[in-house]
């Protein structure tokens, strides 16, 4: 009858701490997601802004030689990121897209320029940078024109601005609620073991050696729920790579994995600093307390 009480006993035991570990391995899931989106925030910007196309389109005189001997010095300056050469050959084929086989066949000679497609990087991609780009470009004698959409720029830059605050006060509130959610999950687990404590304390044990063994537990509760919190996140990722692979290649792996360990300790840290705080309060209960 006593090893069927303790079986028991022990069963109790084990499910309250499956539980608390799910609980916290989720909450934890959460706050990586979170750290994930706050440290790739600015890379994502970044591949929004620079998939902006400047163009600068060449005189219809200009030669291939002339638009490398541009490009030569376009690969210098620091707002470009990228050039990509369209000669004529390939505006013809666009054309023929847009405005039929056909739409040669009024022109004596091909109309179609040379033209340059500049990627300029993120830093450079707000109005009064462009409006300097754009300058720079039309004093180059055979840059004929700049083109590139200058209300998209201005919309694309208020609403990463948006996003990014509703983001941040979103993900605050998240970890906010993420504390206080593993604080109360631990909270419950040691509370259910205040008579313990209790009688611990009757028989004349310090609290150094009441809370040691609690903190110790809660080390490895807090490293196991970051772990499966982490396998959680990397199965996530594995889902991403293959399934979304361009969403993938925006996201910074290194940083990723800086946040992988971050989960973990924030797991353990949390863990061990609200077990303490909550045995401390627990050993100075009194008798009447205790049933409270």
């Amino acid at each position: 009858m006593k090893k069927k009480d303790n079986n028991i006993l022990y069963g109790r035991l084990i499910r309250s701490y499956l539980s608390s570990v799910i609980s916290i391995s989720l909450v934890l899931f959460l706050v990586g997601i979170s750290g994930i989106i706050i440290v790739n925030a600015r890379k994502v910007s970044n591949y929004f802004k620079e998939n902006i196309v400047v163009s600068a389109v060449l005189t219809v005189e200009s030669a291939e030689s002339d638009a490398d001997s541009l490009i030569n010095v376009l690969q210098k300056k620091k707002y470009i990121k990228n050039i990509k050469y369209i000669s004529k050959a390939d505006g013809v084929k666009e054309m023929k897209k847009m405005l039929g086989e056909d739409f040669l066949d009024v022109f004596e000679s091909n109309p179609i320029p040379i033209s340059l497609d500049l990627q300029i990087n993120a830093d450079y991609i707000s109005t009064d940078s462009l409006i300097y780009i754009e300058g720079e470009l039309l004093a180059i004698p055979i840059v004929e024109d700049v083109v590139y959409q200058e209300s998209l720029i201005d919309l694309l830059n208020t609403n990463l601005e948006k996003i990014g605050i509703v983001f941040a006060i979103f993900i605050a509130l998240l970890l906010f609620i993420s504390v206080v959610l593993i604080n109360n999950t631990v909270r419950l687990n040691v509370y259910s073991k205040r008579f313990t404590i209790h009688t611990m304390r009757l028989v004349g044990a310090t609290k150094s050696f009441i809370i040691g063994p609690f903190v110790l537990q809660a080390f490895f509760q807090g490293l196991i729920s970051g772990l499966v919190a982490v396998l959680g996140l990397t199965a996530v990722f594995y889902l991403i790579r293959n399934e979304f692979n361009q969403l993938f290649a925006m996201l910074d792996v290194t940083l990723i994995f800086y946040v992988f360990i971050s989960v973990i300790l924030i797991g353990i840290i949390i863990c061990m600093i609200s077990t303490a705080r909550i045995v401390r309060k627990l050993i100075s209960l009194t008798n009447d307390e205790l049933y409270y």
